[in-house]
C-alpha cells in the first residue's frame, strides 16, 4: 500500500495542511491554525523570541503545532511517508532549527562580530528522525525547499512557478498577499524579486476586531440596496472557507439591518480592505479619518473599525507600494508597463481586486488580475508528489539571486515609503504624493483607469479540502 503524504505551508500568520494520497495527488483533509504558535504577529516578532528564549525552545513549541496538525489531519502518522514543507527562510529555519540571527540582523559588520555562519539553505531531503520530537515514522522523508534570499524564500519560488509567470512573454507582477508580502516582477525576460514587511493587517492582525481568514470571518462586502444611506451586505467565510452572503449593516450604527443571516465573527483582512474602500466611496473616510460621530466604521454587533485600524491596514497597504514602485526602478519601467498582476494568498484570494487596486495593492493600469490561491501550500504538494521538483526550484533561486531587491537597503523604497506614510498617517494629497516621485525621480502613480479582467483560477485558497473536510485550530491548538 502506497505511503500517505502531508503539505504544509509555514506560514507566518498561521500554518496551513493537508494530508494527500501523493499516487492520485488527491486530499483527504485539510487543517489551518488561526495564528502562528509563537508569540507576537510577525516574523521579527518570532526571531525576537527565539533568539531571547533559546532556538531549542522555539522549535520544540513549533514541533508541537506541527503535531497537533498531523493529528487533527486525522490519518495514520504511522502511514505518513513523506511531509514536505514550504514557507519564507525564517519559518523554515525555525522549524529545522537552524541558525537565524542572520535573519535578525542585516549588517554584515555585526554578524561578524558574533561569529554567524550564514547557512546555505539549500534545498534538502532529510529524514523524521533528525527532527526530535516529530511524531512521524523515523524513515519519514522531509522535504525541505530552497531559499533565494535571507528574507525571500521557498514561498517566493513557490509564487513565482505555480503562476507560471514566466512561461508568458509579458510583463507581469505576482504578490503573495501577507505579513511577509513577496513580489516578483517579470520584464524583458528577467526576474526581479524582493520582501516588504508588511505587516499583518493584510490578513486581519493588529485590528481591533480583526482575525485570520478563517470560517466566520467578514472577508468582503457590498452596496446593498439602498443608494441614500451606507448600507452594505457582508460576505462571510462559511465552515468550508467558502465566501457567503451575510446581513447587511450600517457604517454608523452597531446594529444588522436584516436576520436569519450568519453572523460574523471578526474581520479578515480583505474585509479591511473592502471596508476602507467602500467607506472612501461613500464619503465616511477622509484618510486617515473616519466621519461617524464615535469615529468607527462599523460592521455589525461589536464589530467595527476604528481610525488606528485604518492606519495600520494603510502601513500595510503602503509597505507592498512601495516595493513594486521600487522593483520598476530597478528593471528601469513605468508602472503602467505592467501587463497582468498576480495574487496569491489568503488575502490575494478573498480579495475584491478592484477594490485592492482603486487602494494601491496592485498597480493602477494593469490590463488583467489572476488570483491564483495558496501558492506556497500547492508548491508543498508538488513536492509530497514529485521530490524532483525540488531541482527546479533550486534552479530558479540561483537565478532570482542576481536581481534581488533587499528593500531595507534600498534607497527608492525607503523614500517611497516615506511618501505612503504621510499619505495614510497624515492625509497627503495624490497629486502632492506623485510631485514628489517626480522630483525624486521614481516612476510615476497615475490614477486608476480602466476595469482589468479578473480572473478567479480558485474559489478559495485551499480549493479542495478533501473528503474528512477541514478542521481549525487555534494557536496551533484545538478550537
Amino acid at each position: 500500500m502506497a505511503r500517505l503524504a502531508i503539505a504544509m505551508d509555514l506560514g507566518t500568520s498561521g500554518f496551513r495542511a493537508q494530508a494527500i494520497n501523493p499516487g492520485t495527488s488527491d486530499t483527504l483533509s485539510t487543517v489551518l491554525t488561526t495564528g502562528h504558535p509563537l508569540p507576537g504577529n510577525n516574523v521579527i516578532d518570532h526571531i525576537q523570541f527565539a533568539l531571547e528564549a533559546g532556538g531549542e525552545i522555539a522549535r520544540g513549541i513549533i514541533m508541537g503545532a506541527v503535531n497537533r496538525i498531523i493529528l487533527a489531519l486525522r490519518v495514520p502518522a504511522d502511514d505518513v511517508g513523506v511531509l514536505s514543507v514550504c514557507g519564507n527562510p525564517a519559518q523554515l529555519s525555525l522549524f529545522q532549527g537552524m541558525e537565524i540571527r542572520d535573519l535578525a540582523y542585516a549588517g554584515k559588520r555585526k554578524l561578524d562580530s558574533l561569529g554567524v555562519a550564514i547557512p546555505g539553505r539549500e534545498a534538502a531531503i532529510l529524514k523524521a528522525k533528525q527532527f526530535p520530537g516529530l511524531n512521524l515514522p523515523p524513515d519519514c522523508d522531509v522535504i525541505i525547499p530552497p531559499a533565494v534570499r535571507h528574507e525571500v524564500g521557498a514561498d517566493a519560488l513557490a509564487l513565482i512557478l505555480k503562476t507560471g509567470m514566466l512561461e508568458l512573454e509579458e510583463t507581469s507582477l505576482a504578490i503573495d498577499y501577507g505579513t511577509n508580502a513577496e513580489m516578483a516582477l517579470f520584464h524583458d525576460g528577467l526576474v526581479y524579486t524582493g520582501s516588504t514587511a508588511a505587516g499583518p493587517a493584510l490578513e486581519g492582525q493588529q485590528i481591533t476586531c480583526g482575525t485570520l481568514a478563517t470560517p466566520g470571518a467578514i472577508c468582503d462586502l457590498q452596496r446593498a440596496e439602498s443608494p441614500e444611506a451606507p448600507f452594505y451586505r457582508l460576505t462571510i467565510l462559511d465552515s468550508d472557507m467558502s465566501p457567503v452572503p451575510g446581513p447587511v449593516v450600517d457604517f454608523r450604527e452597531s446594529r444588522y439591518l436584516d436576520s436569519g443571516m450568519p453572523r460574523p465573527s471578526g474581520i479578515t483582512g480583505t474585509g479591511v480592505v473592502a471596508a476602507i474602500c467602500e467607506g472612501i466611496q461613500s464619503g465616511l473616510i477622509t484618510i486617515p479619518h473616519i466621519a461617524t460621530t464615535d469615529r468607527r466604521l462599523h460592521l455589525g454587533e461589536d464589530l467595527f473599525l476604528s481610525e488606528e485600524d485604518l492606519t495600520e491596514a494603510g502601513k500595510a497597504i503602503g509597505s507592498v507600494r512601495a516595493g513594486y514602485i521600487a522593483m520598476c526602478k530597478r528593471a528601469g519601467i513605468a508602472i503602467q508597463d505592467i501587463d497582468t498582476v498576480y495574487m496569491s494568498g489568503s488575502a490575494g484570494t478573498y480579495i475584491d481586486a478592484l477594490k485592492a487596486q482603486k487602494l494601491g495593492l496592485i498597480p493602477p493600469r494593469v490590463s488583467k488580475v489572476c488570483q491564483v490561491g495558496n501558492t506556497s501550500l500547492a508548491m508543498a504538494r508538488d513536492l509530497a508528489s514529485d521530490p524532483a521538483k525540488l531541482d527546479t526550484m533550486s534552479g530558479l533561486a540561483r537565478k532570482l539571486k542576481r536581481n534581488h531587491c533587499m528593500f531595507a537597503h534600498s534607497v527608492v523604497f525607503k523614500k517611497v515609503y516615506l511618501l505612503e506614510l504621510s499619505y495614510w498617517t497624515e492625509g497627503m494629497p495624490a497629486r502632492l504624493y506623485r510631485s514628489m516621485l517626480n522630483r525624486y525621480g521614481l516612476p510615476d502613480l497615475p490614477p486608476v483607469a480602466g476595469t482589468p479582467e479578473v480572473l478567479h483560477l480558485v474559489k478559495k485558497d485551499i480549493d479542495n479540502t478533501g473528503a474528512l473536510g477541514l478542521v481549525t485550530l487555534a494557536e496551533g491548538g484545538p478550537s
